[in-house]
């Protein structure tokens, strides 16, 4: 087919089209020989027009594989030769549009088996899929197929065999139909059995030498890390309450968390949690410092609360916003071909920065020359923990508090050396979701902390994006950006961000975030559900979004993927809410929901822990406990009340203000001045509680006789 008359001038402007976008993924793309289009109507009303297919790219500025494809096939002349002539070619953000991605990633799965970034799809000017895949180097190489004759078969196939793509088409809506449908018409269970059934398939795909679950790649699941907390407090279960402490110290001393950083990577390519994919996402640091707080809460142990703190750390040091909020992510790399030298270590820059004993403990303690060396290059090491201190420091003629002390000038050390480094990109871009997840996570690890400026942190997210990205109407917009807020509609951007207010508000008992997220709940109650009493992703009403392509089939996402799915959390929004004042109707909504939400997801296992652990919240009084007192007495038992872990625990320094409400019972006897725990499970008050040690066991058993 002939290039469009108008192909020159379209590439012409291809750089200014993408240079002012708002997405550092998009501006990064501006150099580059392709005519990219955004995301909108005009490049599907130019592929009508001409009769040619889409080209579709989705990645983010974090993703390894979107560079090196930006680098190296979108930088090939040839390639953009072949798009130019026989395609419209659009680039779009995973992050600034998630909802674009979600339908676009079910559909090559549903094609291919496959999914992931870079998302490369070939679509029909009306925005259905028919071929697609992940990466394409632009010439044959790494078992895959160059993205050159990629281009010319698929220009091929839409040229001379319409009926493939059509058929391919077809196939994709099936196999969509099919998946949609599952459990719509299957016999209820009892939710007890759903529960058991996540329960039992959680444990089968645990990994019982390396902790987590899965095998390679292996990715953290912080939503399955709470579920078993949960069944280990629902059910007495030692057996989860071992898993999730071995998986939440495992992932700690891999290479998969930042040694030196702190902070989280997105996964391990290995199942023993040593050699990372090197980009920093906040939504998985968010969702994981909301699991290691809980963690920290139920046992106490030291690796956990440091490695709490060490997430708090990196997301101050790199993603905090001075004027309020949280910024997206970290890239994994800094040059063209890179990939993860920042974040490690040859011997000969280990023996510049160290003294021979700090190199001779460091090289021990974190594993150098063993399990974490790069792939492509052996002499470079992630650094992970391979030894306790006193093992490391066996022979070397160093006492413990002479092995803690190397060990921390040699840390120190590394950390200067790897601050003069070249540091990757951070995309500073706010999105509700990530932050209603960061305050959520700083909320409860400031908390349980102690640290009034880590909920300070969350106040000021908070804060922003109400006063900034909040409208009644409307909700909260995905997106806040330099010229205001935009992206309004997304069910996952209110969910999160409920949970997050609500969070907060037990942090601080303000009644402004409980009002804030009633205001969401209710939003969400009006705009949201779908015909089959799901939650759909977007609400027509509300999407400020062009409708294009695949854009009018709703989507709703049930399953945690891996972090917790906005039904799920919606759901959890909603027991959370019933806790504040022991509403049934909040209850209610929640039941209601979850009734619709489980046929569906019935066999998803791990990635229906968020939902398995709402519906087993529902038959879980909240537990709150008041304060009453003043003095080091009063200290200590707040101290330990927020240090402690229940499910759905609240607590309050003297009587709080209303939406807040307790039992009457709660504060009807006069202390007499002496300080005291004044705790409540649902609308049972116990005994007033003075020794602050009898909380921890207290709220485990949920106020009966189990320990």
């Amino acid at each position: 087919m002939a290039p469009d008359e108008d192909a020159d001038a379209t590439e012409a402007r291809a750089g200014r089209r993408l240079a002012g976008a708002r997405s550092a993924y998009l501006r990064g793309a501006a150099e580059q020989p392709i005519a990219w289009y955004p995301w909108g109507p005009e490049p599907f009303e130019i592929a009508r027009r001409r009769n040619v297919p889409i080209l579709l790219d989705i990645g983010a500025v974090w993703c390894h594989w979107c560079h090196v494809m930006d680098e190296g096939t979108y930088s090939d002349g040839e390639v953009a030769r072949l798009l130019r002539q026989n395609f419209v070619a659009v680039k779009v953000d995973r992050d600034e549009n998630p909802e674009v991605d979600r339908r676009y990633q079910r559909q090559v799965s549903a094609l291919t088996g496959q999914g992931g970034w870079p998302l490369t799809a070939f679509l029909t000017p009306g925005g259905e899929v028919f071929l697609g895949g992940t990466y394409f180097p632009p010439e044959d190489g790494l078992g895959r197929p160059g993205f050159r004759r990629v281009l010319k078969e698929v220009a091929r196939i839409w040229r001379e065999e319409p009926e493939k793509a059509t058929a391919n088409v077809r196939a994709v809506d099936e196999a969509l139909q099919r998946h949609e449908h599952a459990g719509a018409h299957a016999t209820p269970r009892p939710v007890g059995a759903f529960v058991a059934s996540v329960h039992d398939q959680v444990h089968q795909s645990y990994d019982p030498v390396n902790g987590g679950f899965g095998f390679a790649p292996k990715f953290p699941h912080p939503t399955a890390v709470s579920f078993l907390l949960f069944e280990s407090f629902a059910r007495n279960d030692a057996l989860s309450a071992a898993r999730a402490r071995e998986t939440l110290l495992r992932m700690a001393d891999g290479g998969m968390y930042d040694q030196l950083g702190g902070g989280f990577h997105r996964y391990s390519v290995d199942e023993a949690w040593h050699i990372p994919h090197f980009e920093k996402m906040g939504a998985d640091n968010a969702a994981l410092l909301y699991a290691y707080a809980e963690g920290a809460r139920r046992f106490g142990d030291p690796r956990i609360v440091e490695t709490a703190q060490g997430i708090v750390g990196w997301t101050d040091a790199t993603l905090v916003d001075p004027s309020g909020g949280f910024g997206a992510s970290q890239d994994a790399d800094n040059a063209p071909g890179d990939d993860g030298n920042y974040f490690t270590w040859s011997r000969s820059e280990l023996k510049a920065a160290l003294a021979p004993d700090e190199l001779k403990l460091a090289s021990r303690y974190y594993g150098v020359g063993s399990d974490g060396r790069m792939p492509h290059d052996p002499d470079r090491n992630v650094l992970y923990r391979l030894l306790p201190v006193a093992e490391a420091a066996a022979g070397l003629d160093l006492s413990p508090e002479d092995a803690d002390r190397t060990l921390g000038r040699a840390v120190a050390k590394l950390r200067a050396a790897r601050a003069a480094r070249n540091a990757p990109f951070v995309d500073r871009a706010l999105y509700a979701d990530l932050n209603g997840s960061f305050v959520r996570g700083f909320a409860s690890a400031g908390q349980f902390l102690g640290d009034a400026s880590v909920v300070h942190r969350a106040k000021a997210a908070a804060d922003r994006f109400l006063r900034d990205a909040f409208d009644a109407d409307r909700g909260v917009a995905h997106l806040l950006a330099a010229d205001g807020a935009s992206g309004f509609g997304h069910l996952e951007d209110q969910a999160k961000f409920a949970l997050g207010l609500l969070e907060l508000a037990g942090a601080t008992a303000e009644p402004r975030y409980v009002d804030a997220a009633d205001a969401l709940l209710e939003l969400i109650g009006r705009e949201f559900p779908g015909p089959e009493g799901l939650l759909r992703d977007l609400a027509p009403r509300i999407y400020d979004g062009p409708t294009v392509g695949s854009l009018a089939t709703p989507a709703y996402p049930l399953e945690d993927n891996p972090h917790l799915a906005a039904n799920a959390a919606v759901a959890l929004a909603y027991l959370r809410r019933a806790g504040v004042s022991d509403e049934e109707r909040w209850r209610g909504k929640a039941r209601e929901l979850l009734a619709h939400i489980v046929p569906r997801i019935e066999g998803a296992g791990l990635f229906a822990s968020g939902t398995a652990l709402a519906v087993g919240l529902l038959e879980t009084p909240a537990a709150r406990i008041v304060i009453d007192g003043e003095g080091a007495a009063a200290t200590a038992l707040r101290r330990s009340a927020e240090r402690s872990w229940h499910p759905n625990l609240w607590v309050f320094d003297g009587q709080p203000p209303e939406p807040f409400s307790l039992p009457g019972e709660l504060g009807s006897t006069p202390s007499g001045g002496a300080a005291r725990a004044l705790v409540c499970f649902g609308t049972r008050c116990l005994a007033p509680v003075t020794d602050p040690g009898a909380l921890p066991s207290l709220l485990r058993s949920g106020g009966d006789a189990r320990a």
